[in-house]
């Protein structure tokens, strides 16, 4: 740290007032131009000094809110209920960690201390002797008795990531980052991780939003459909974007690896891709309602809708999206995902620890794919693929 003080003041007086206030052995002084005085220690608070009057910055962290702050650092899941735009999640979750942090116990408020010229108590005392004073005092804007009126809390901003969005319709998983867990955000998004999807379906009628709540267009039969014939539609739509998905991987379909890939279900675009769906089967059929299972990537919520829709032309008839739920996102399932009463400092902390371990895992799976992919498909990289992903299974 660094004390200026005023002309006409000897420098071993200032020695002992800061050995003094600091109460610190330890401390060596290098003498600077124009009145400064530099001093160091093993341990010195960030101190700054103008004139003859000094502010002092004492902080101790322990087991206070700073490093609970430093510690949210990760991915974490919440449960995003339909009607509610994913923004007003994340400034909810983003709410209640600073309103929780802030009842933590805070550092100490910064104290100011001022060296005050004083001079001899005697009248007869010469007047070119002159002595230092020091005052500690709280500096007020600080103090916690003026935080509601001068400082206010001393945590009120949070950087939150958000994943894959859900629009207001939609429900389910929606993954959220914290500190470094938002650019592993992006190292998710451009993996193309798969994603699922229960949605649900209402034969008989058409809208303008492919919706149930859209602006109704027409209405028509179903009587005609059965669940094997919808089951033949699904095994259609699934067989065609298989396709497109060995087309996008970018890998030799010839190999033995690219067939192993296809089996572990890890084939990934290698650029961004249209909507692909991966895995389409009916889970309910009770006509005029029916549940369908998809797993995809690169897709949209209002895609999906609109696939409900090109299944109900298919079956010539008809047919709008009532609800679509994400059940996984990644490696995120509903297990993982925190409800709206668990949006708190405690739950959030606790479900970033846990899921500390499978994003390690996933993420070196992904990068040995990529060796995997990038060599053309190397015998020693596949193996160490399947050994991890074995590993990961285990968790």
């Amino acid at each position: 740290m660094c004390v200026a003080f005023a002309r006409g003041i000897h420098r071993l007086p200032v020695y002992e007032k800061v050995r003094e206030l600091l109460s610190i052995e330890d401390l060596r002084f290098e003498s600077q131009p124009a009145g400064r005085l530099m001093v160091y220690s093993r341990w010195c608070p960030r101190v700054s000094f103008f004139g003859c009057a000094m502010t002092g910055v004492l902080q101790k962290t322990g087991l206070y809110a700073p490093s609970v702050r430093r510690s949210l650092q990760g991915l974490f899941a919440v449960y995003k209920p339909p009607g509610v735009h994913w923004k007003l999640v994340r400034d909810a979750v983003e709410t209640n960690l600073l309103k929780d942090l802030n009842t933590l116990k805070q550092p100490a408020p910064l104290k100011q201390v001022r060296f005050l010229l004083e001079g001899g108590e005697g009248k007869e005392s010469s007047s070119t002797e002159l002595t230092l004073k020091a005052s500690t005092l709280p500096v007020l804007a600080d103090h916690p008795l003026g935080m509601s009126n001068v400082k206010g809390p001393n945590y009120t901003q949070l950087k939150v990531g958000a994943g894959h969005r859900l629009d207001v319709k939609s429900s389910g998983v929606f993954v959220l980052g914290l500190g470094h867990g938002t650019k592993l955000l992006t190292n998710i998004y451009n993996a193309h991780f798969t994603k699922d999807y229960t949605v649900c379906g209402l034969f008989g009628k058409a809208t303008d939003d492919f919706s149930d709540t859209g602006r109704l267009v027409e209405k028509t039969t179903y009587d005609h459909i059965i669940r094997d014939k919808l089951e033949r539609i699904l095994a259609v739509i699934q067989g065609t974007h298989q396709k497109a998905l060995l087309a996008y991987s970018g890998i030799d379909l010839k190999s033995q690896e690219a067939y192993e890939l296809a089996v572990e279900g890890l084939l990934r675009p290698l650029d961004k891709s249209p909507p692909i769906i991966t895995g389409l089967r009916c889970l309910h059929f009770d006509p005029p309602e029916f549940t369908l299972k998809v797993q995809c990537l690169n897709e949209t919520q209002q895609y999906l809708r609109k696939v409900v829709h090109e299944i109900g032309l298919e079956l010539k008839s008809s047919a709008v999206c009532t609800h679509v739920r994400r059940t996984r996102d990644s490696f995120f399932g509903l297990d993982d995902a925190l409800l709206r009463t668990h949006w708190n400092l405690d739950n959030i902390l606790k479900a970033i620890e846990d899921s500390r371990p499978r994003v390690e895992m996933e993420l070196q799976k992904l990068d040995l794919l990529d060796r995997v992919i990038d060599s053309s498909g190397g015998g020693e990289g596949w193996g160490q693929l399947k050994s991890t992903i074995e590993g990961a299974d285990s968790l």
